[in-house]
């Protein structure tokens, strides 16, 4: 009981985070309702490396995200959040709802430059290459991130537990708000490279680059603030997009 009432914290988290624009039509397609597209296609990842927390031990992570807004309300949709440490998954998993899955993550920092990769099931799907210059790719980049982002937004995730018998779901899937509260000690803005490449399994290449507006790495204490429930999903409405957390294979069979 004590550790449910523990602040979810992450001590010195290194994160690189890069924002482009992509097209409206990809972010029409892969929203679910009630989640509508947020006034501008942008969408951020990030590779984190978290060297200590008060809930389990150090590990990576990573996450890609789409601009979008409940109610008016802007928030950060998230479509993917690979990661290292079995538990650290099943926490944002079950307690959030985040569609993680187990991935190979790299980051590392020399000088002024940093890398950061992704991988899974021998596929490397996302690259990162970084120079902490102080300005971003396009010249209008951070004014982009200040209008939309602000000084964070809350994350927006579905959570919802599949059928037992293999028909819908157990109880109707709830949209869940969720934020984080920092205290940044070191704040960098960053010219980037980004390469998406295809994957079957985690289709992040299908978030196209139309327009790279740069990247912020940041040192930073972060504490994972206790999330709430916004609204029941409609689970007829919500079927075709609940499969978020799971790799599925074709065989002889059909797909499994």
């Amino acid at each position: 009981m004590k550790r449910t009432t523990t602040p979810t914290t992450f001590y010195n988290a290194e994160t690189l985070t890069v924002y482009w624009e992509t097209s409206p039509g990809i972010i029409r397609r892969i929203l679910p309702p009630p989640l509508e597209p947020g006034p501008r296609p942008l969408v951020q990842a990030f590779v984190a490396d978290y060297p200590r927390t008060s809930f389990c031990e150090p590990y990576r992570e990573a996450a890609i995200f789409v601009l979008a807004q409940y109610n008016g309300q802007l928030g950060s949709y998230c479509l993917s959040m690979p990661i290292n440490d079995d538990i650290a998954m099943g926490l944002g998993r079950e307690i959030y709802g985040f569609p993680k899955k187990m991935a190979n993550i790299s980051l590392s920092k020399e000088d002024q430059r940093i890398s950061g990769s992704v991988s899974r099931r021998d596929i490397e799907f996302f690259r990162v290459k970084a120079a902490l210059s102080g300005k971003m790719n396009a010249g209008d980049g951070q004014q982009i991130l200040d209008k939309y982002y602000g000084d964070g937004l809350p994350v927006f995730n579905i959570k919802y537990s599949k059928s037992a018998d293999g028909n819908g779901f157990d109880l109707p899937p709830l949209l869940i708000g969720q934020s984080t509260s920092m205290d940044i000690s070191v704040l960098k803005a960053a010219e980037v490279e980004v390469t998406l490449s295809d994957s079957p399994h985690d289709p992040w290449a299908e978030l196209e680059v139309v327009k790279l507006l740069g990247g912020i790495y940041t040192v930073s204490n972060t504490i994972l603030l206790r999330g709430s429930v916004l609204a029941k999903v409609n689970p007829v409405n919500f079927l075709p997009y609940s499969y978020l957390r799971w790799d599925w294979y074709e065989n002889e069979g059909g797909v499994s």
